[in-house]
């Protein structure tokens, strides 16, 4: 397909806005951190040598796309043993993550800016042999300028808003033009695959996949912490309410209220969304009548409540407790990744408000390891369920360990998949 007036339009106007914007950009990065070098990995340049062989590239946006694609990244270099690969984000944050948790034969670079000039050093740079792309990240140059270099292109994950298709649907002809630059696309679900296939040209293939936050890696856990934890909880009965936003701290702790009656030694880990209201939700348990001790203070779990107020560590409450609460459900923010805690072994409850990851929360109920919850109440009266009955509890956990399980099959089919459109096997 030819280029659409808009998309002309669109590159005229990057080609007036890049030096504002990457002077801003840069300024950016460096105050958040990154070095001046680094920080110039958005203007195409590169920090480090392309490595020899075939080359895959996977461009993410930020932290939780970035994990995502590490187990498929897994997956395909194992099927794929002299393969390495090239990993884009575009912030710091996910940098970092990346650098601590990426798979061997891999490198990091920030992405490049969507303009002709960024685009083009960065492809004469890496010269990558395929590149696949991560749920939303449609970046008009990059993908046009990719595919006009003979880089067979994917789009995984694949995912828009309601309102970003109506918006795409305004204009068809540019739509099916952006999208026709991809051989593949994988989407969450399958109303997702039927809404991008309607706006696609019929020679890219549009399937259904799933939603990749359900192959996130396990998050971190530091053993000598873990090992100083569990001995001072011991044998007490220990649950965590995880990610939780205002007004879902007052439910996790009323429902840790009903669990006290009949289990007066019980320890809740409770571990704010934002760390930072660290003393606004101090100040809710104190009102509620619950003893609490601080993560942030170094004290040890050794009163009712422990406030779980530090970052990076999640990894580690998930550890220590057989179900978690996962915040962002009980208030409409959409859920929070619960692979994440199935990954830990543990068994998940969580509120109604679920749209993020409902592709993920649906086959975890079907099977078990999910309960739904209405408010604290109900909180409570399940959690004590499964205090009081450690089969229903043994049962829940692993269901969560199976689904874990289906997820790395479901890597290695998507690799093969990949592989196969992409022309990456021998």
């Amino acid at each position: 397909m030819r280029p659409t007036a808009l998309y002309r339009a669109y590159v005229a106007a990057a080609a007036l806005v890049v030096p504002f914007a990457a002077h801003a950009r840069i300024l950016r990065l460096r105050r958040d951190g990154v070095a001046a070098h680094r920080a110039h990995e958005i203007l195409g340049n590169t920090t480090e040598q392309r490595p020899g062989g075939l080359l895959v590239w996977f461009h993410a946006a930020s932290v939780g796309e970035s994990l995502s694609v590490l187990p498929l990244i897994a997956a395909l270099g194992r099927q794929l043993p002299e393969a390495r690969f090239l990993i884009t984000s575009a912030t710091p944050t996910s940098a970092a993550m990346i650098a601590a948790r990426m798979p061997p034969r891999c490198v990091h670079q920030f992405a490049p800016l969507d303009a002709a000039g960024p685009v083009k050093r960065f492809l004469k740079r890496w010269r990558p042999d395929a590149a696949i792309f991560v749920e939303s990240e449609l970046w008009p140059q990059i993908l046009v300028r990719t595919h006009r270099a003979n880089v067979p292109l994917a789009l995984v994950g694949a995912r828009m808003s309601l309102r970003s298709l109506n918006r795409w649907a305004k204009f068809p002809r540019t739509a099916a033009f952006i999208l026709g630059q991809f051989r593949l696309i994988l989407t969450q679900n399958a109303e997702m695959a039927k809404a991008l296939g309607d706006l696609a040209p019929p020679h890219t293939h549009v399937e259904t996949g799933f939603n990749l936050k359900s192959l996130s890696p396990a998050l971190p856990v530091h053993g000598a912490a873990h090992a100083e934890l569990a001995d001072t909880i011991a044998e007490r009965p220990t649950w965590v309410a995880a990610s939780t936003h205002p007004g879902e701290e007052a439910d996790a702790l009323l429902a840790h209220a009903h669990v006290l009656k009949t289990h007066p030694d019980a320890l809740l880990i409770l571990a704010p969304r934002h760390p930072d209201r660290g003393d606004e939700v101090a100040a809710l348990i104190e009102n509620m009548g619950l003893s609490h001790t601080r993560r942030t203070d170094g004290h040890a779990p050794d009163a009712q409540v422990y406030l779980a107020d530090t970052l990076g560590e999640m990894g580690l409450w998930y550890a220590l407790a057989p179900f978690v609460f996962l915040g962002g459900s009980l208030q409409p923010h959409g859920g929070h990744n619960p692979y994440e805690v199935a990954q830990a072994g543990a068994a998940i409850l969580t509120g109604p408000h679920l749209s993020n990851f409902a592709e993920t929360f649906a086959p975890l109920e079907a099977c078990g390891a999910v309960r739904i919850v209405a408010d604290g109440q109900d909180m409570g009266e399940r959690a004590l369920h499964w205090f009081d009955t450690p089969q229903a509890l043994r049962v829940a956990q692993q269901a969560a360990a199976d689904f874990v399980a289906k997820g790395d099959t479901d890597a290695a089919h998507i690799a093969d998949r990949l592989i196969a459109v992409l022309d990456l096997g021998p």
